[in-house]
């Protein structure tokens, strides 16, 4: 049933058992991480890709420990696989693809983040997976065949690529050259395992395979069409032209992070509304000490030279991307720029500031569930000087139309338990449900009397006279 091999085609056997360690912990990161500018980075959805890749995986490894081999040659057949597992990772991770995939959700009316992520990863991340396990069970059976001790060595050589395509994906190759780029990297590696498994190669598909991976994943093509100028691990940033050319709008992970117009009337709303309620009317003879996590584009206190300002984000790119070709302008002198997760700072800094302003969004429209905790609104609190005013941004239903608008009011006073105000930017209609828009919660941190006007006790005229 079996044939006996010899030491070469061993070591590519594992070689290609190391390959496909490294190719799906590769897909699985790059698909993460893509995937962020759509439905966001949270747990829920991370554990639908993950779920997935698993069961499937597992499937695999049970059809390779029970599928006749007696019939095909094992090379072809992995060879095979891996040809149609390189046309998987190009369709699961290109950005232009899964752009089209979410947009024909959103133009059916499926509009969830969960369904449209569990469906993603039932079409685009289900025989991927599967040939993975199928190929490293059929690969292990010819070795464990040959030598019985051979069972420690496959594991280990799987999970070896594994931990590399974890590692050296991630902090490596991504940051130097780029998501889209490590897409062809990763389908130029899976085509080399087919290559070299394969007896007889077939040339034009893995030309073609690596031909549309160039083409979907080629800077030129995201730029003119997303406006995309970086991609790195972090973040997926682009600088579009609006308003006839009259403002440039920056968009970091799918989300519309800042605008900048010489037309005060064009610019965001909100942050018109910080602007120009707590920023300008800083007295001329105070400093205040400003604190802006989320840094987007830099906007809040856009054309303030005087007081100090700390922008805090997780991308070291940010600083540097956003001067050349969104503001296109240094930050003044009077600016400091943090790398650093907004928790992480939070926690560790001993600074205290007049004036915070969180708005941190991960992607379209959600601000990742670690800061929207009791435990992270307590530790911006923390960072409040007395006298104080922190500001957060969010876009929840200004009457309450659904349950995350009223747990995160909740949440903020349970925190915020005094001068706590929720200011709704825009016009809306108090009577239509569904809709979300920018709403600004103030807070403003000084004694509160505590007092409460009763029938009984009531001294609401003093209180106002004085």
């Amino acid at each position: 049933m079996y044939k006996l091999i010899g030491q070469k085609a061993v070591l590519m056997l594992l070689l290609a058992v190391f390959v496909g360690g490294y190719s799906s912990l590769s897909l699985e990161l790059i698909v993460l991480r893509q995937l962020s500018s759509f439905v966001g980075s949270t747990t829920i959805t991370v554990s639908i890709v993950m779920g997935s890749f698993l069961a499937f995986m597992s499937w695999g490894y049970y059809k390779g420990s029970v599928e006749s081999v007696s019939r095909f040659s094992l090379r072809n057949q992995a060879a095979n696989d891996f040809l149609i597992i390189a046309v998987l990772v190009v369709l699961a991770s290109s950005y232009i693809l899964i752009d089209v995939y979410f947009m024909a959700f959103n133009e059916v009316g499926i509009t969830s983040n969960i369904i449209q992520t569990a469906l993603y990863s039932l079409l685009f991340l289900s025989y991927g997976p599967y040939l993975f396990g199928k190929i490293t069970a059929m690969l292990s059976r010819y070795l464990h065949y040959r030598d019985s001790n051979f069972t420690g060595k496959i594991m280990a050589v799987d999970t070896v690529g594994s931990v590399l395509g974890s590692l050296f994906t991630t902090l490596i190759i991504m940051p130097f050259i780029g998501v889209n780029h490590t897409i062809v990297v990763v389908v130029l590696i899976t085509l080399a395992a087919s290559f070299f498994l394969s007896r007889r190669r077939n040339y034009v598909a893995m030309l073609t395979i690596l031909l549309a991976a160039v083409l979907f994943n080629q800077d030129k093509l995201l730029k003119d069409t997303y406006g995309i100028i970086e991609n790195n691990a972090v973040a997926t940033i682009g600088v579009h032209k609006t308003d006839g050319g009259k403002s440039r709008l920056l968009v970091v992970n799918g989300s519309m992070s800042s605008k900048v117009s010489k037309e005060h009337k064009l610019n965001f709303p909100y942050i018109n509304f910080i602007n120009d309620n707590f920023i300008r009317t800083i007295p001329k003879t105070e400093t205040k000490d400003i604190l802006v996590v989320g840094a987007g584009g830099f906007t809040v206190g856009i054309d303030d030279t005087r007081n100090n300002y700390v922008y805090v984000d997780v991308d070291k790119n940010l600083k540097r991307i956003t001067e050349e070709a969104f503001l296109k302008q240094k930050l003044t002198p009077n600016k400091k720029f943090v790398v650093q997760d907004a928790n992480q700072f939070l926690k560790e800094s001993r600074d205290k500031y007049d004036v915070i302003v969180l708005d941190t969004y991960s992607s379209r429209q959600y601000i990742p569930m670690e800061l929207v905790t009791r435990e992270y609104f307590e530790r911006a609190k923390n960072n409040l000087k007395e006298g104080g005013v922190l500001l957060l941004n969010a876009i929840a239903s200004p009457n309450f139309g659904d349950d995350f608008a009223m747990n995160l009011d909740n949440t903020l006073r349970s925190v915020f338990r005094d001068n706590l105000r929720a200011q709704t930017i825009r016009h809306f209609n108090a009577w239509k449900k569904g809709t979300r828009d920018n709403i600004v919660y103030i807070y403003y941190h000084h004694p509160n009397p505590g007092k409460i006007y009763t029938i009984n006790k009531n001294p609401s005229f003093y209180d106002y006279q004085l």
